[in-house]
Formats: C-alpha cells, structure tokens, sequence
C-alpha cells in the first residue's frame, strides 16, 4: 500500500527546521537542515518538542527521518556557546524534555537512519522506538573527545540498547561503528540496503498504526518502567496493564475476531 502523504497544518506547519506530513493515522517528520548535516541547534530541539505535544490525534505512527545525506551529526557545535554550570544544565534539560517527548509521546517512532547518527543524533535516534539503518549508516559518540558528555539523554538510553561496556568504548576512544556493527550491537531493529529506509520504516508505520491504541501505548509507556522495577514490582504493573488492556472493548473485538476467523494468524511477513 502507498501512503499518500499532505502537509501538516496549524503549528506543525510552522516549524521550519522540519518538514512533517500526514497520511491518515502516519505522520513523516524530516529533520530539515541538509546543509548542517541535519546538526541540532537549539531551535530544531524546541521544534522537535513542539511537534511531539502538538500531533492530531488521528496519528498513530511516526516515522523520523533526515533530509540530505546524514540521518544527523548531533550538536551543532557552531552555535555552542560558553555557558555557566546552571546554564549547561538547563540546556541539557531541555534536550531531556524534547526525548521524553518522543519516547513517550502520543505513538510509535520508528527512525529512518542512514549516514552520521552521532553525538545527539544518536541520542534523538535512540529515543524513538524503532531504528532502521540503511547501508551508510554509521554511529558515534564523540563528545569525550571534545571535552564534552553526552547531555541529551544518551547516558540513560544508549546503554540500554548497547550496554555500559561498548557506549564507554565508544566514548573514551572515539570508535565508530558501521550499520552491520551497528545492527549486531543492537542500535538498530532492521538493517536495509540504501534508499529502503524510508519504505520499510513506512511499513512497519502502517502495521504500528493497525494496532489497538491502548495496545501501543502500553508498550510506550508500561514497558521501559516495568524495566527498571524490581521483577516482583515489574510483574505487579504488568498484571495491571494487562487486565486494563483486556478491558478495553477494542481488544475484546479483536479477539472475538480472532476466534472467530476473521483475524490473520502469527507468521512471519
């Protein structure tokens, strides 16, 4: 199926470091600064926050993607200014407010990577839900060679995906890792050729989009907190969130479905 895509209105239109479309229950947001190696200022992370508090609520996928050759190449370094103790932490706070945004939004975000995903763009890249990394994909974490730390919420992400041993490698020694190092790390979900990022996230948007809402949003939310709870705490939630998802009346129609024929079976695709 090919999504028909229109332009965003109201404030979504006037964010102009993005571009973000509409089709149906999808939403395409592009980061829009090709020329900056899509780097993020503090204008594109106050417009990413924006955009993820202002979706309509017909959308229930997100597709993130990077106009130009590079996915993004993280902090623009440009427009880094000396800042006092307190200013940094603003700022990083500020980052943290935009990821949180994303991570537990309204819906799904699967990232369409390919090129640099560095520094913040790894940080923006591991906020979303899903990653799918073209060919050209490359990942680093060179703030510990610039003097720097991560401050967008990277210390808390990134290991998760990773683990505390390779992020530490990546940070005191600058490595990079390619889209097969990548994928074997665990940074992405699916790793595609180049130039079949965009249909694949595309796809895997559609099938997020068919699913119960409530569905969705307990593996947004109830998930990753259910993660960081001691296991008889973690199962205590779940059976919550369980019996809250099972009540719904859209999940009871789509097990009657189910049970009745009219629902397709688990099978690979």
């Amino acid at each position: 199926m090919t999504l028909s895509f229109t332009p965003a209105g109201g404030v979504l239109a006037s964010l102009d470091l993005l571009r973000i479309e509409l089709a149906g229950a999808v939403a395409h947001l592009r980061l829009m600064r090709p020329s900056k190696r899509n780097a993020i200022n503090d204008t594109l992370v106050q417009q990413l926050h924006t955009a993820f508090v202002n979706w309509p609520a017909s959308v229930r996928a997100i597709v993130v993607s990077g106009e130009g050759a590079q996915f993004c190449a993280g902090l623009d370094l440009s427009e880094l200014s000396e800042r006092s103790t307190f200013e940094g932490v603003a700022h990083s706070r500020m980052w943290h407010a935009a990821m949180d945004a994303i991570q537990f939004g309204p819906a799904p975000v699967v990232a369409v990577l390919h090129g640099a995903v560095v520094g913040g763009g790894l940080e923006l890249a591991s906020a979303c839900h899903l990653r799918v990394a073209e060919a050209s994909t490359f990942y680093g974490l060179p703030e510990g060679q610039r003097g720097l730390f991560v401050g967008g919420g990277g210390s808390a992400r990134v290991p998760r995906l990773v683990g505390v041993a390779r992020m530490t490698d990546m940070m005191l020694t600058g490595r990079v890792l390619d889209a097969d190092e990548g994928q074997q790390a665990g940074l992405s979900h699916y790793r595609v050729g180049d130039g079949e990022g965009l249909a694949k996230a595309l796809a895997l948007a559609e099938r997020i989009a068919a699913n119960s809402p409530l569905s969705n949003f307990a593996v947004m939310q109830a998930l990753p907190r259910i993660a960081d709870l001691a296991q008889s705490d973690g199962l205590f939630v779940e059976s919550l969130m369980a019996a809250i998802a099972q009540g719904d009346e859209a999940a009871k129609q789509r097990m009657r479905d189910f049970l009745e024929g009219r629902a397709g079976k688990v099978g690979k695709s």
